[in-house]
């Protein structure tokens, strides 16, 4: 399976990142909230989403799901690289 890098950890990166690793790639999820990678490497969900708090952990153990705030950990090796950040307002 593929290699991606998701960038972001939002409802839509998070979401992303979470379904795609259960899909069989090999996801890593890149965010600058310390305390929210913290977290998701505790594999605590951050937002909620229905199934959301039982694929994380076990997308987690599996090796297929990391997180990290290094983008030069997570981009350079990945295939695919997702953007889902937040839009600026006007």
């Amino acid at each position: 399976m593929s290699s991606v890098a998701v960038i972001g950890t939002g409802y839509v990166g998070l979401t992303t990142a979470v379904c795609l690793s259960e899909l069989g790639h090999r996801v890593s999820g890149v965010d600058i909230d310390e305390e929210k990678i913290a977290a998701l490497q505790d594999g605590k969900a951050t937002i909620y989403e229905p199934g959301l708090d039982d694929l994380l952990p076990k997308n987690l153990k599996s090796g297929r799901l990391k997180f990290t705030t290094d983008y030069n950990q997570a981009i350079p090796g990945a295939e695919f690289v997702f953007i889902a950040v937040g839009t600026p307002p006007r």
